[in-house]
């Protein structure tokens, strides 16, 4: 890390929030714990698998509505950092108070749920859109690619943490409940979000933007649907945001929905922690080594890379009908995740006009939250017809083969040029 000055080591930072945060309540603990709270009311399988889905489709869908008007807004100069502090904290707020939620209120955690998952996401936002105010146009594949790796790393601390005090709970070693060890790693989550938020609002400041002018929101409005009338200018951008849109909603839909496919096939919620703390262990090194291999053959054709991963996974999950399978599905997904949601931050990064990369990262998250949002309900819905999760993860190729074949229409001009931006030395300021 010695390369990178303070600004760009409290950007990468924050990854380790992103990273815990979609671990712990977007991929294991949260949907194990209401997946237990529900099938102790009644419910089914299935119906949990399918009501998991559903909401994670709606705390996205909420978000996907607001992110480029929000985007729109924060493009003048000092707000985006508010913005950022807003939701960051809605976002910690609301995943605390789900500790605090009944065992029997699946309802009312599943709300709470989705307000935890818009603070986080809306958040997001804004840190995606600091990458150009923090590092140069050549740094940015690799700067990324390190955020994604200390995501990873951090997150194998926090979630070995809170992994023990489950399963321990589990075994009957520690005199707690198995809900209450759930709920305490809520806690746990929360606390860790805050502590890596801290140096991105004391270090991180706004550089490129607009200047402020009367009437700021009536005149993002103008701006925005300027911009989407305007569209055919950024025809290069348009087309890799639609090809983004099919491929990571795919990558969002097998992390959402990883314990629910490992529940079905009855592999115990131990094991299951166990196998997505060796995930992180494998993903770390591999986020990097998509970065180093992003300088030497490019940013697009390691996508390229990643989007073959993935359709292997989503058809050997058709396959997988053990312990050992869901091993293997794993592992292959750390050797691509982080690397391919690294490198379409950072390509999108330098597609983007530099004075307006808030709102253009805006679309960027709209583009990624609408995308999260179709992935899950086919997921839930080929598994409320069939019966088995396996056929929902295997539909979901097709968003890779589109993804794939939209991809291959964008031009590498502006993504490899080496041109810097004008003040690079106020974006790499200490």
């Amino acid at each position: 890390m010695k390369k990178y000055n303070n600004v760009e080591k409290s950007w990468i930072l924050y990854d380790c929030t992103i990273s815990t945060y979609s671990m712990i309540i977007i991929t294991t603990i949260l949907p194990i714990y209401f997946r237990m709270i529900f099938e102790n009311t009644g419910g089914s399988t299935a119906m949990a698998t399918a009501y998991w889905g559903y909401s994670n489709s709606i705390g996205r869908l909420l978000i996907a509505i607001a992110a480029p008007i929000l985007g729109t807004i924060a493009d003048y100069k000092g707000y985006k950092m508010s913005f950022f502090k807003v939701f960051c904290i809605a976002g910690i707020v609301f995943t605390a108070l789900m500790a605090g939620v009944p065992d029997s209120a699946w309802i009312l955690l599943l709300v709470i749920f989705i307000l935890s998952t818009i603070g986080n996401s809306g958040s997001n936002i804004f840190y995606d859109a600091f990458l150009v105010d923090v590092t140069s146009k050549k740094k940015m594949d690799m700067l990324s690619s390190i955020g994604f790796a200390a995501g990873y790393l951090g997150n194998i601390v926090a979630f070995a943490i809170c992994m023990s005090i489950v399963i321990l709970a589990g075994m009957h070693i520690i005199p707690i409940s198995v809900s209450e060890a759930c709920k305490i790693t809520f806690i746990i989550t929360a606390v860790w979000c805050t502590i890596f938020s801290l140096p991105m609002i004391k270090n991180v400041k706004q550089v490129y933007g607009i200047e402020r002018e009367p009437k700021i929101v009536v005149n993002s409005f103008k701006r925005l649907f300027f911009t989407i009338k305007n569209i055919k200018q950024h025809k290069n951008l348009l087309i890799f945001l639609v090809a983004y849109f099919f491929f990571i909603d795919g990558v969002n839909t097998i992390i959402t929905m990883a314990t629910s496919f490992g529940a079905d096939l009855g592999i115990s919620s131990t094991t299951m922690l166990i196998v997505l703390l060796f995930t992180m262990i494998v993903a770390f090194p591999c986020a990097i080594i998509f970065g180093k291999l992003s300088e030497k053959f490019g940013g697009k054709k390691m996508l390229y890379f990643g989007i073959i991963i993935y359709s292997i996974i989503c058809i050997y999950a058709n396959f997988v009908h053990n312990s050992v399978g869901f091993w293997i599905l794993a592992m292959l997904v750390a050797t691509s995740q982080g690397g391919i949601q690294a490198l379409s931050r950072s390509y999108f990064g330098k597609l983007a006009p530099k004075e307006k990369n808030n709102e253009f990262f805006g679309f960027y998250n709209i583009f990624g939250r609408f995308a999260a949002i179709l992935g899950p309900f086919m997921v839930a819905l080929a598994t409320q017809i069939t019966g088995k999760t396996s056929k929902g993860i295997f539909s979901i190729l097709i968003l890779f083969i589109i993804g794939g074949l939209i991809l291959t229409r964008v031009s590498d001009k502006d993504s490899e040029s080496t041109e810097e931006y004008p003040n690079e030395n106020l974006a790499v300021r200490e």
